[in-house]
């Protein structure tokens, strides 16, 4: 498994990861009823069905759940330490911010 991969991995599953990293419930996420939310936060911390297509690039940084009834996703984004531009090397966990989002598919 690659650098970028594992670091990803340990921010979804432990929602910590070495260096810089945020957690983002989108609007959608929010409104659930708080039991409804840790079930989903669950389900992607638990998330390992890694497919070609939804893991291109081999760095586990997408997921599709179905919660529900409703579809949503979990994405990885890669920034500098100051979020305002993509981090210039993704494996550095020293000059990258990792932005877990988690939000229904009708939010994406």
């Amino acid at each position: 498994m690659n650098k970028i991969a594992e670091l990803n991995d340990n921010l979804r599953k432990h929602m910590w990861s070495p260096g810089h990293n945020k957690i983002v419930l989108t609007r959608g996420v929010c409104s659930l009823p708080l039991i409804e939310q840790m079930l989903l936060l669950k389900q992607v911390k638990d998330f390992n069905d890694f497919t070609p297509d939804n893991n291109h690039w081999g760095e586990h940084d997408f997921g599709k759940i179905v919660h529900n009834n409703t579809n949503y996703f979990w994405k990885i984004d890669y920034y500098d330490n100051n979020c305002e531009f993509g981090s210039e090397d993704p494996s550095n966990p020293d000059i990258t911010t990792r932005v877990l989002t988690i939000m229904r598919a009708d939010e994406y």
